[in-house]
């Protein structure tokens, strides 16, 4: 898959899945869906996010960084988008709970934080071999 293939799906993908959002959160009664509607809702709003973050992601290291591979730049950006879209989606779910608070939402990024340093330490381990 070319690079441009690449980002024409994920617009295009990004673009179909904010226009399922916005009709699902238009159109679903949070007090009297069942458990679909929700799914929709998360599911929706996660791939949203997700798109857009590594979109611009993207576009922040290849074109104002300029980094020379886009490849690297592609899994970068895919991988923090993964989890920005992730932290998004635990924020929605706390606020849903009533479990939203500075605590819950320090500990939420704080372990994100730890999977970010994580997976950035596997990846340079691949690296030495």
């Amino acid at each position: 898959m070319t690079l441009r293939s690449y980002l024409m799906m994920m617009f295009v993908t990004t673009l179909l899945a904010a226009a399922s959002w916005l009709t699902v959160a238009g159109m679903v009664d949070p007090t009297t869906t069942n458990n679909v509607g929700f799914l929709l809702f998360y599911l929706t709003l996660f791939i949203t996010v997700m798109g857009i973050g590594s979109i611009l992601g993207f576009v922040f290291r290849f074109v104002i960084l300029r980094q020379h591979l886009a490849v690297t730049a592609v899994i970068i950006s895919f991988r923090q988008a993964f989890l920005l879209a992730l932290f998004v989606w635990a924020t929605f779910w706390l606020l849903a709970r009533d479990w939203f608070s500075w605590i819950n939402l320090t500990a939420l990024a704080l372990a994100l934080g730890a999977l970010e340093f994580l997976l950035i330490s596997l990846r340079s381990d691949n690296n030495q071999d």
